[in-house]
């Protein structure tokens, strides 16, 4: 019974194979190996040689973290026992550290001896961005390395979360080497995915292709999911390569998985965001045939091609439809109206959707105040302007925006001699987390001296750094 279900599992993965080779016949992919352990690193011009008995990571790849063991499944509290200092003064530290070989040193001994440190996934997550801002793959290697030796009693999530990592570093090669060192029981669907999406995030399509043909071959647990098909869909529609895209649909079915809203959704946002408007009707064609009932994120896919022609009055027509007879438009349906209006010239109506997106309960997010607001300032409005970064900051669910829109309100409003608000904005802004380095008040010594402490190649947020903190005083 086992020899059938192999032999079947074989055969599928060669009629994937084959029907890839003719998706991607426009090109020869090839994968590339992970670089030897010598990635091109940042340094001072004038490195300080380490202090007796220390190595650089550097200098030296461990072959095993240290004091490694494997076992994870001791207590608790005998693992954290271990660590020199609590786990969350320890995650504390390691958040505020600036030296990257020290990061990667104290983060490998604490991942080493607390297992509950390794279930913290967010600093994984600010560490690894850390180091790649500084250019230092060798260190990204050395934290991820250091957690091999628990794969083997540890679940399928953790050994997905590391091959993530990597692909958050741009490292997709890094990504396909560590699934395939990964224990047999976890080289699954799970893990595949996230070498697919580390290509996918790289602009690595031609690889990715390779490994979405190689991978499930080479490894029966691999059976790619409608998750994998739809990671291949936006690939190939962001080649871009529309057609192969539809014939990605047709594949995965012939396959036994099932397309989903989300397939026809990527697959409508490629038509669309490629100016392809007549050829979208298919993809509506395909949902309706499967019985499928398109979403509010279907109709933004329309919505936005339409206001990329300057098609305004049909976009506005689309979301009264949609307010009608559904599905109910969501913030980015409005987003885009408010788009198109500014496109237009047409900022009264503009602001217009702005009131009464906040009249009906929904939330503004990043891409409605990034549209609005430098808008606002090239015309003049600055006390609008004022208003909305006030509604951003201080609002139910408020939004993230480039820390650079609110430094140009602060500027106009000490530009206009209104320095008593541009202040009380920059205090408002740095409450949320904003750095000091990006939002300052113009031309002030402190600031100045503020900014320049702060590491050029630095690109982690301090609310970042304040999230895994809050995760760590629970």
């Amino acid at each position: 019974m086992a020899s059938q279900a192999a032999a079947a599992a074989a055969a599928a993965a060669s009629t994937r194979a084959n029907s890839l080779s003719r998706i991607f016949a426009s090109s020869t992919p090839t994968v590339k190996p992970p670089p030897k352990h010598k990635p091109k690193i940042k340094r001072s011009p004038t490195p300080k040689p380490p202090a007796a008995g220390t190595d650089s990571v550097a200098d030296k790849k461990p072959a095993k973290p240290l004091g490694a063991q494997p076992a994870t499944d001791a207590p608790v509290s005998g693992a954290d026992h271990k660590l020199a200092k609590p786990l969350q003064e320890t995650l504390k530290r390691l958040l505020r550290q600036r030296d990257p070989d020290k990061l990667v040193s104290e983060f490998v001994e604490a991942s080493t001896l607390s297992s509950r440190f390794r279930d913290r996934h967010r600093v994984y997550e600010v560490a690894v961005s850390r180091l790649a801002s500084f250019g230092r793959q060798d260190g990204i290697e050395a934290i991820i390395d250091a957690q091999k030796p628990f794969l083997e009693t540890s679940t399928e999530g953790f050994a997905t979360r590391l091959i993530r990592l990597y692909g958050r570093a741009s490292m997709p090669s890094h990504a396909a080497a560590a699934f395939r060192e990964l224990p047999a029981h976890h080289q699954t669907t799970m893990p595949f995915n996230a070498v697919l999406a580390a290509y996918a995030e790289a602009g690595e399509f031609d690889a990715l292709a390779v490994a979405f043909k190689e991978m499930p071959a080479s490894h029966p647990s691999v059976a790619p999911s409608v998750y994998s098909y739809n990671i291949l869909i936006r690939a190939l529609c962001q080649k871009p390569d529309l057609s192969a895209a539809l014939d990605a649909v047709h594949l995965m079915e012939k396959n036994g998985v099932s397309p989903d809203v989300i397939s026809f959704n990527t697959l409508l946002n490629g038509f669309y965001n490629h100016g392809r408007m007549d050829e979208a009707e298919t993809v509506w064609d395909m949902l309706k045939e499967r019985n499928l009932e398109p979403d509010a994120k279907c109709y933004n896919a329309k919505l936005r091609g339409l206001v990329a022609e300057g098609r305004i009055e049909d976009a506005v027509a689309v979301v009264e439809t949609l307010e009608k007879d559904g599905p109910k438009p969501d913030t980015v349906s409005y987003n885009e109206l408010i788009r198109g209006y500014c496109n237009a010239g047409r900022l009264q109506d503009a602001k217009k959707v702005y009131d009464d997106l906040i009249k009906n309960e929904y939330t503004p997010n990043r891409g409605t105040y990034e549209t609005l607001v430098p808008r606002l300032l090239q015309a003049g409005e600055l006390d609008c302007a004022l208003r909305y970064c006030h509604d951003l900051l201080t609002g139910k669910g408020s939004s993230r925006v480039a820390v650079g829109l609110l430094q140009d309100v602060v500027d106009a409003l000490v530009e206009a001699s209104r320095v008593e608000e541009a202040t009380k904005l920059v205090a408002l802004g740095r409450k949320k987390y904003y750095p000091r380095k990006g939002l300052r008040m113009p031309h002030t010594t402190e600031d100045n001296e503020s900014g320049a402490e702060t590491d050029e190649g630095e690109s982690i947020s301090e609310e970042k750094e304040r999230e895994v903190e809050d995760e760590a005083e629970k």
